[in-house]
């Protein structure tokens, strides 16, 4: 089980640092910095002012107050706010750029796996571009909802990083990989491998999850020191979250084309007849 696991990593670490994938990063960070600099000029301010209003109405500054003093954290009461608005725009900062990546990186990620590391596989084109974005948006739409809905484990810091590492394991799985295989595999291959690996890809998934953690903790721990480099590290997280995803989809591209070499093989052994 790991044996696959850890060479896929090995030879995606090799890849990530190359020129070419480098400069993938540029057009997908290009795109999330136009869409969330738009948003951010012009919606941020009014988040702040309607989520103080909220908390005045609701008197939830007592409440939440109450709460950090009881986990000795009182000194982020002051916070409170503009630490609810980052953690309420994170998982959608994360789900745009996984988009983009999905969408737009992950086709030329698997033309360079598949030229570099496997050149004589077959292309049965099982998956489409329309069935790539709509596995990616029923996935984030699934996956933004359980982030809202596990905000709160926000409090016991270990207990969330371990749940959003799952959610982001099943998320990553489900969509990096359809678009590993989309290109080579065909549906009943595709289908056959995410079968019989799901454990592995599971795997790569839920540790590419607690990668995916630590732009969040940037994050947030800069925050915490200075409100005003928000747009400063929001640039920085997007940045490191779709080195990230290019990271993962590299994995997931190299494990998956393996383990479809791996099924025609043993489909070939199978066909031949015994003497």
């Amino acid at each position: 089980m790991m044996r696959p696991v850890a060479i896929a990593y090995g030879r995606a670490l090799r890849s990530q640092f190359s020129s070419r994938m480098l400069l993938l990063s540029i057009v997908p960070l290009l795109l999330s910095l136009a869409l969330w600099g738009s948003l951010l000029y012009a919606g941020f301010q009014p988040l702040l002012d309607w989520l103080q209003g909220l908390f005045f109405e609701h008197d939830l500054y007592r409440t939440s107050g109450g709460i950090l003093a009881t986990l000795g954290l009182g000194f982020l009461k002051t916070l409170v706010v503009p630490l609810v608005a980052m953690l309420a725009l994170l998982p959608l900062m994360i789900v745009t750029s996984l988009l983009f990546i999905g969408v737009g990186a992950m086709p030329a990620i698997a033309r360079h796996v598949s030229r570099v590391q496997f050149p004589q596989l077959e292309r049965r084109e099982g998956g489409s571009f329309l069935g790539s974005l709509g596995v990616n948006l029923s996935g984030i739409l699934v996956f933004a909802l359980l982030w809202i809905v596990t905000l709160p484990l926000y409090a016991l810091a270990p207990l969330a990083l371990v749940v959003q590492a799952a959610i982001w394991g099943w998320l990553t799985a489900r969509v990096m990989s359809y678009d590993a295989l989309s290109i080579h595999a065909s549906l009943e291959e595709r289908r056959a491998i995410v079968r019989s690996r799901r454990r592995e890809l599971l795997l790569i998934g839920t540790v590419s999850g607690l990668l995916g953690a630590l732009p969040g903790v940037v994050w947030i721990g800069g925050a915490l020191l200075s409100v005003v480099l928000f747009p400063v590290l929001a640039v920085l997280s997007i940045w490191l979250y779709l080195l990230i995803f290019i990271f993962t989809g590299l994995w997931f591209q190299y494990f998956c084309l393996q383990a479809l070499a791996d099924l025609r093989a043993g489909a070939d052994v199978d066909a031949v007849p015994a003497p």
